[in-house]
Order: C-alpha cells, then structure tokens, then sequence
C-alpha cells in the first residue's frame, strides 16, 4: 500500500491537534516536508490564538479537515533555508501568518494581494501543493515557501508581536485601503477583543478619532484610559446610540458572533463605510434602506498580501504597536478555547511552543 505524502515527509513534527469537532486538543506526531530550495524552515517560538481557530477546530465553516493543526500567528527563528532563499538566512527572526501559498501569477497575486487569489493556501487546514493538508503554528517546526515569510524587525518581541500577524494585517488593511487612516477621521470599532482593541491602537497611531462600540459597559473604562479611544458607546443603550448618530466615517466590523447591522449603519455619516471583518457563521442580514438613505457602504475585508503585511509589520515595530497578550503554555489551551468562547481574555492568548511544546 502506498505511503501518504504526509508520511514520506521526512520532518518529524511535535504538535497538538483537534481529532473531531468537539474541539479537544491532544498531543499529535506528523511530519513535515524536507526544506525545499525556495523554502525557509523555521523553530516555532509563540503561535497566536486566532478566534477562527476556535471556528476551525469545531468546524462551524463546514471546511475543516481532521485532525487540524492549528496556529497561523507563528514567529520563530530560521533554522535551515533552501538554496535559492534570499530573503533570510539561519538565525533569522521571522513570521509566517495565514497564507503559505497562491498561484503567484493571477491579477491578485501580481498586484501583491495573494490573500485575495483564488488558490490561495491557507497556513492550516488546506490542501497543499502535494497533496498533504497544511498544519498551523501548534507545532515545534514549520516549513514555508520564503515568499510568505515575514521579516520580523530587530528588538520588536516575538511573544507579543505574534498576533500581529493575523489580528494586526486583518485592522490594519482595511483601515489603509478604505482611507480611514488620515488624522482627525472619525473611526468606530465595534467590538473590543482581540482585533477590536488592535483596531484602536492603529487607529490612534493614524490620528483618528476613535469611538469603541461595545455591549458592554464593563469595557469603557479601560478603552479610555489604557487604549486611550475618544469614545466609548454601549450598542444596547439606545439613547447613547442615537446621540451619536451620523458621526462615523467608517466603522472596522469586528464582532465574530451573530450581530445586527442597523444600529451600526445608524452611527455612520453619509458616504459612511461599515467594513467587516469578524467572521460570524450565521449570514448577515442586508438592510438595503440605510444603505440607500446615506450612500452608505458595508465591505468586507480579509488580512492583506504579503507585501502589506510586512509593511504592518515594520509600522507596528517604529509605532510600538503591540497586542496585549496573555502568555500560555500548549497545554493550557483546551482552557484557553472555552475562555476564548466566552470572551474571557485581554486580548489574545500566545502560546509559548518554544518552552512548554516538548516532544514525547
């Protein structure tokens, strides 16, 4: 019987995974392939916690492939590279965020928006070019193509700095392509997680004006006086909503779960823009009257390309733009995911792989 792809990698690979869609992590052998000539292999230091992790393992997309490895928040330090890299060498501190793949040769690729190729390759969860599927950063190596590697900048921490790679490129670039990145906008985030309270500190760090609107009031004190937002508005107050009401000129959509839009189409100017980038499984509802009524628009937005992400990356580092995390090792992480699902976290858990991922 022939061998898999995946065991003829001659890598081996110490991880955890989710073997069904309760979501439960264990330890997990596999294996990875050899460093090809354009590829850069890497020691995994800290691998975010992404809340389309939790999505994934539970498979609530539909798409997942078990077990899953997940992690695509990864930074580590390079350890062999292929005879054709020229973009790093060994002893290199480096990233791999959500894509280690795409065709390359599309219209979105040669524009440097691989994320929006059609074949792009996700860094966990998807088919790779041999047919293996691709496993995340839960894991003591990776292996990836030296185009989707991120440089990481000198004295910028890693463990902190992980989230960036997902939480920071997914703020960052809608906030630079629909415009709201000039001084004295007006910005609302809606929803203070993870990538809500990364939203605020680029937001500021651009010189808007930012207004947090959140379900819960318990979070405004600390959006002032640690984030340092403008304005703080409970989406469940009614009057504090309309008090605000055509104030916005766009606002970065960041809630994950189920949502109405109303209220938040309500708080933009005309021409106002709600971009999306939270991933609720349930479809979103599509009021057409505030729409019209304003000139109003609701986009969406996923991560950046490569190029972006680097550019976030060197911006983050001369801005000292970091994440706040909280630092965990592997074997907290099935704790971790119920914090995480019921939001118990400011604002990103980090997986310390390096001192607490020890193969059996």
């Amino acid at each position: 019987m022939a061998k898999t792809p995946e065991t003829e990698h001659p890598v081996k690979v110490f991880g955890w995974a989710a073997s069904d869609n309760s979501g439960s992590f264990s330890p997990f052998k596999f294996s990875r392939r050899a460093t090809g000539e354009s590829d850069v292999q890497l020691k995994v230091l800290y691998c975010g916690v992404c809340h389309s992790d939790l999505h994934m393992v539970k498979n609530e997309w539909g798409v997942t492939h078990y077990p899953v490895v997940p992690g695509h928040e990864i930074v580590g330090v390079v350890t062999e590279v292929g005879s054709k890299v020229e973009k790093v060498k060994v002893g290199d501190k480096v990233g791999v965020g959500v894509l280690v793949g795409s065709c390359r040769h599309c219209d979105q690729c040669t524009n440097d928006l691989e994320n929006y190729c059609p074949k792009q390759i996700l860094t966990y969860g998807a088919p790779y070019l041999d047919g293996t599927i691709t496993r995340g950063g839960y894991s003591n190596i990776m292996v990836a193509d030296e185009h989707f590697i991120i440089r990481w900048p000198e004295n910028f921490p890693l463990d902190a700095g992980a989230p960036l790679l997902c939480a920071g490129i997914t703020t960052y670039s809608p906030l630079r392509y629909f415009g709201l990145d000039k001084p004295g906008l007006r910005v609302g985030v809606n929803g203070l997680g993870g990538l809500g309270h990364v939203a605020v500190k680029f937001a500021k760090a651009f010189g808007t004006k930012v207004t947090v609107i959140s379900t819960s009031l318990s979070k405004k004190k600390e959006a002032i006086e640690h984030l340092g937002v403008d304005e703080f508005l409970v989406s469940r107050d009614p009057e504090q909503m309309q008090a605000a009401a055509s104030t916005l000129d766009g606002i970065i959509d960041t809630v994950s779960a189920s949502h109405p839009v109303v209220p938040l189409l309500s708080l933009l100017k005309p021409h106002g823009k709600l971009i999306v980038v939270g991933a609720p499984e349930v479809p979103m509802q599509l009021p057409v009257f505030p729409l019209i009524q304003g000139r109003k628009s609701i986009s969406g937005s996923g991560i950046g390309g490569l190029k972006e992400t680097q550019e976030m990356i060197d911006f983050a580092a001369k801005n000292n733009i970091l994440p706040d995390v909280e630092i965990i090792p592997i074997d907290y992480i099935n704790t971790a995911m119920d914090r995480l699902l019921k939001s118990d976290v400011k604002y990103r858990f980090v997986i310390d792989v390096e001192n607490s991922l020890k193969p059996e």
